[in-house]
């Protein structure tokens, strides 16, 4: 069986270093960070450790899918059985470097949000023509 405590010092690194302006809560039982006004399911990350891999769970990117229009085939394909939980056996540190970007991209929506700022992207020009 692989070790895998570098995949997951490596992966709470990237959630920790949201830690300073994130509170903690709880999901199921697992220590997740949030903001302090959210409910329990609004979280924004936690990382869950397996038996053969570890998660990186990041809920942006299921309530704004738009965050992963950009990220590269090989990190979508570490998208396993979730729409939020991006699975790893073993540290690539490209693909990390990658994801470490995604989490950046998605606490800042997260947190516009959190602040009742619209979060959303831009809709689209109408195609209807005016009445």
């Amino acid at each position: 069986m692989a070790d895998l405590g570098p995949v997951e010092a490596r992966l709470r690194a990237i959630v920790d270093a949201y830690r300073d302006r994130l509170v903690v809560g709880s999901v199921y039982g697992l220590e997740t960070l949030t903001r302090p006004e959210a409910k329990a399911h609004d979280f924004f990350a936690f990382v869950k450790p397996g038996t053969s891999y570890v998660s990186l769970y990041l809920k942006p990117v299921y309530t704004w899918p738009d965050l992963l229009d950009d990220i590269s085939p090989e990190l979508r394909k570490r998208l396993q059985g979730s729409r939020t939980a991006f699975s790893f056996a073993v540290v690539d540190e490209a693909l990390l470097a990658e994801l470490e970007t995604l989490v950046e991209r998605a606490f800042r929506r997260y947190r516009k949000a959190g602040s009742g700022q619209v979060a959303a992207p831009p809709e689209s020009p109408s195609t209807e023509a005016p009445a």
